[in-house]
């Protein structure tokens, strides 16, 4: 007789596996994994639903970079920086446009931080900028000022000798020192500056006297600016314990500089006093070219090689100390800022196919960096962006394939799952404010502002309504040329094509929604290794199979003959005369067959209906001959 077996799935609390860990059904993963789960997300409870579909906001001039900026708890806002020009959102209305002085091919290494009503961009090769917000829809973009600069000394066995001590003076350096970009560079001669107005080659210059010189004599006693366009400006920034700190340039790329403590623009180091200008390396026996600084319980410190945590409660001068924690790496070759989840942060490492969580541990008095990836490996490849979803509690990364890698992440229930979303075309960046995820999505090689919106259950879609019904529906010239889903009066429509920015309806209706279709995929993984039998070859039968959906209108399933449309209700393949009431309850489906394929998946649950769904649990039954 054949075995007999009942087996209830009643989470997907594990994710997507990677087909690595197919053979490891003696993991406890196996037990709350699939094989795909795409364009879906993970609950906190273990239960599976359909991705919210993407509202289009705005057409984008080219690739851009997004960031979030909360001037008040009521007011968030999204910058949107594209090549030469900065875009600012609130809601999903443009509100402001300014012209910028970075190019396309700066976006990916931009880095940020804020305070208050002060945002501060910076770039290895270009000077900090100050973005403020001084109402609604008045914003400005200047230079970020130093009060007092940091200085660096660059050349220790090189003497310079000026030819006074006052007004303008020649510079003679007695090695090559002078580079173009040193005009506009301050130096410090016995602790006196000197303004930099002109290079004639490399070892002489010109300069303004800025603070009257002791003498005219010869001296090693100099420095230079620290940041420049000789020497590179600010890779990124953090605020901490009331300091800025910077991080890294592109000649003093393992340097920090602490501000004075509550002047963001005062770094001179002055006497070591506790509350003046903080300066230090990173020294270790690898490279450690600062890639990131985030304030968390102490600041850290994200290299392209290691992770360091820095202490000192308060930070001073003498009280400061650094230590190595792990070694892992961020990536160089753009920016992907950490984010904190539940007091760990989160980061990318360098390799780009895993993504760590740096955590302080009491036990020992370190930081340990986790690999959330571990067991979705697949789904992680060279990430580009990063956002977190605190209210869904959804972790979204962008990777270079256009795709969107989305963990799930709740420990206080166990729940670590990744998921992949799709979409017509490649997503490129992602931004949360407010608890709104905006992504960056290229489309037909044109870029457009999108945001998910559990509201829709399209693409690059836009909804309407009117106080009758109506056939014709504009507002679409974003979607020309293309064949549009169309849920109507909440009811799905056979596709339009989209033309002259519109599509025509029969018969008319009061509420439309209209975009690009997505399909979510749920499939379980192979029942045979699953089952941990050791009889992968023998030939295998499902009778039967219960799935628990919540509040679902619409539900395809797959038994092994095709995408069917589940019958608890009248439901087509082409179209709707009524909207479909959402269903909550067990519906068992029987299946006929033998099945030997031992990879085949004994079920899935496939389609592109623009309705919300929602998988709680899958129970199956199966016959196993001996």
């Amino acid at each position: 007789m054949p075995a007999a077996t009942r087996r209830a799935k009643s989470s997907f609390a594990a994710g997507e596996l990677a087909p690595e860990l197919y053979g490891r059904a003696d993991l406890r993963a196996f037990e709350n994994g699939a094989r795909r789960l795409r364009n879906v997300v993970i609950q906190p409870t273990g239960g599976v639903a359909r991705r919210p579909g993407l509202r289009h906001i705005a057409a984008l001039p080219g690739p851009a970079r997004l960031i979030a900026f909360e001037f008040n708890t009521e007011q968030t806002y999204l910058l949107a920086l594209t090549a030469a020009r900065m875009q600012v959102f609130i809601g999903d209305a443009e509100v402001a446009s300014l012209p910028a002085p970075w190019t396309a091919a700066m976006l990916p290494q931009l880095a940020f931080t804020q305070n208050a009503d002060t945002l501060l961009l910076f770039h290895p090769e270009m000077p900090p900028k100050r973005i403020t917000r001084t109402g609604h829809t008045a914003w400005t973009l200047a230079d970020f000022t130093f009060t007092r600069e940091p200085f660096h000394l660059f050349h220790p066995d090189t003497t310079i000798t000026p030819s006074g001590t006052t007004g303008s003076i020649a510079l003679t350096a007695s090695a090559d020192v002078f580079r173009a970009g040193h005009v506009g560079a301050r130096l410090k001669l016995g602790g006196k500056r000197v303004l930099v107005t002109a290079v004639a080659g490399p070892r002489t210059a010109t300069g303004n006297v800025l603070d009257t010189l002791a003498n005219a004599s010869p001296t090693t006693d100099w420095e230079e600016s620290a940041f420049s366009a000789a020497r590179g400006w600010p890779v990124t920034a953090c605020f901490h314990q009331a300091r800025l700190v910077l991080g890294g340039s592109r000649d003093l790329p393992n340097r920090l500089f602490l501000s004075r403590s509550g002047d963001l623009g005062d770094f001179d180091q002055g006497t070591g006093l506790d509350d003046e200008g903080i300066e230090f390396a990173l020294m270790s026996d690898q490279v450690n070219a600062i890639r990131g600084v985030f304030s968390g319980r102490h600041l850290q410190v994200f290299t392209s090689g290691a992770e360091w945590m820095v202490t000192g409660d308060p930070l001073t001068p003498a009280s400061i100390q650094l230590s190595r924690q792990t070694r892992i790496g961020s990536p160089v070759d753009r920016m992907v800022p950490p984010v904190d989840v539940d007091g760990s942060t989160v980061f990318v490492a360098r390799s780009g196919r895993a993504v760590h969580e740096f955590a302080y541990t009491d036990v020992g008095d370190a930081y340990q960096a986790n690999d959330l990836a571990l067991i979705g490996r697949h789904l992680v490849s060279t990430p580009v962006s990063m956002a977190y979803d605190q209210t869904e509690r959804l972790l979204h990364l962008v990777m270079a394939d256009g795709s969107i890698g989305t963990l799930t992440l709740y420990r206080a229930e166990q729940v670590i799952a990744w998921t992949r979303q799709e979409t017509q075309g490649a997503f490129r960046a992602v931004a949360e404010t407010d608890g709104r995820v905006y992504a960056v999505v290229e489309r037909d090689g044109t870029h457009r502002l999108e945001r998910f919106d559990a509201t829709l259950g399209l693409d690059a879609a836009l909804a309407g309504s009117a106080a009758t019904p109506q056939d014709e529906w504009s507002g679409l010239a974003h979607l020309n040329g293309q064949e549009a889903g169309v849920l109507a009066d909440g009811a799905p429509r056979a596709p339009e094509m989209v033309a002259n920015g519109r599509i025509v309806l029969d018969p008319p209706a009061r509420m439309v929604q209209a975009g690009l279709a997505f399909r979510h995929v749920i499939e379980p993984l192979p029942p045979q290794l699953a089952s941990g039998s050791g009889a992968a070859a023998a030939p295998l039968r499902l009778v039967s199979v219960t799935f628990r959906l919540l509040a679902t209108p619409a539900f395809s399933v797959d038994l092994g003959r095709g995408v069917q449309p589940v019958p608890f209700r009248r439901l087509d393949t082409a179209l709707l005369d009524a909207a479909p009431p959402p269903f909550t309850g067990d519906v068992t489906l029987r299946a006929l067959g033998w099945r030997r394929d031992a990879m085949a998946p004994l079920w899935r649950v496939e389609g592109d209906t623009p309705l919300p769904l929602t998988l709680l649990s899958v129970t199956t039954d199966t016959r196993m001959n001996d």
